[in-house]
């Protein structure tokens, strides 16, 4: 079994509880996961099964969105619910016309500060380690892009908006900064996430659900299908041998990028990639190489 499966992860759990889980339940060893998500958020997590597992370079780079929850008028040392509070400042009247206004400032590629409670590595150690040990440490900014971003609701001290971003973007962060752009503080409440590239909410499944491999294989996304827009190549024997063998093949006029790989018969091998005019193999589905044995 091989391809991808949406989960929509629930909340007080981590991307690994979710992996450990379907490992366990289904009794399949190769699982992993794409777009961790923080254990009170939810939303979208692709679970890779098999060779899919090596599909996590061409998932890494994928756009995101999210539905976020922006508390006012607190600022926690983590930027979400789960810190500590660290400051509080009055909330001044907000209107609809002014919060969507300073929303559509954040569109567009800009400079950006991760949160101190992130993975960030910095000369070997992650951020949130020095601030777990209360160390102060130069953070960087890193270049992202909003896309998207609109105004659902707003209650009280508590702003939802809808967010389309680069791979990157830190959400508490953004939060953070809309609040500072609001002339008060704030963290991020609830996150969900709605979208990883071409993956959409309405097609993820609860973990709970997952309860044999016959539900699994209904919500799989296969290789295949993963690349189905990508343009294929069909090999003879001769050149499949040599291709599963390694062999970097010689294709002239044909442009870089992924190619399916198919079987004269049709049967459908894996995808490999052309750089050069030379192709060289990528993802092969192995537990199904002693189909392609040459006779």
């Amino acid at each position: 079994m091989d391809g991808i499966v949406l989960i929509n992860k629930p909340k007080n759990c981590t991307s690994h509880d979710i992996v450990s889980k379907v490992r366990k339940t289904l009794n399949i060893k190769k699982v992993g996961h794409t777009g961790t998500l923080d254990p009170n958020a939810t939303g979208v997590l692709p679970l890779l099964i098999g060779d899919a597992t090596k599909l996590s370079k061409y998932l890494i780079n994928h756009d995101k969105e999210y539905e976020v929850v922006l508390k006012l008028g607190i600022k926690t040392d983590t930027a979400d619910s789960e810190g500590k509070i660290i400051e509080q400042k009055q909330v001044g009247k907000l209107n609809e016309n002014l919060i969507s206004t300073v929303l559509k400032e954040f569109l567009g590629k800009q400079k950006q500060v991760p949160p101190m409670y992130s993975a960030i590595k910095v000369n070997g150690k992650k951020l949130y380690e020095y601030a777990r040990k209360g160390e102060n440490i130069e953070i960087k900014p890193r270049e992202i892009e909003i896309y998207n971003i609109e105004l659902l609701n707003v209650e009280e001290d508590e702003i939802s908006f809808r967010v389309g971003c680069s791979k990157g973007t830190y959400i508490r962060s953004l939060c953070e900064d809309i609040a500072q752009k609001l002339g008060t503080v704030g963290y991020m409440k609830e996150l969900n996430r709605t979208k990883v590239g071409e993956f959409y909410i309405e097609d993820a499944i609860d973990v709970e659900k997952l309860s044999n491999l016959e539900k699994m294989e209904e919500k799989l996304i296969s290789i295949e299908q993963f690349f189905k827009d990508k343009p294929s190549i069909t090999m003879n024997e001769k050149e499949l041998e040599r291709f599963l063998n390694g062999v970097k093949l010689p294709y002239q006029n044909y442009k870089n990028g992924v190619y399916n790989i198919y079987k004269k018969n049709g049967q459908y091998i894996g995808i490999g990639y052309i750089d050069k005019n030379m192709l060289k193999r990528d993802i092969i589905l192995t537990h199904d190489l002693y189909h392609y044995s040459i006779k």
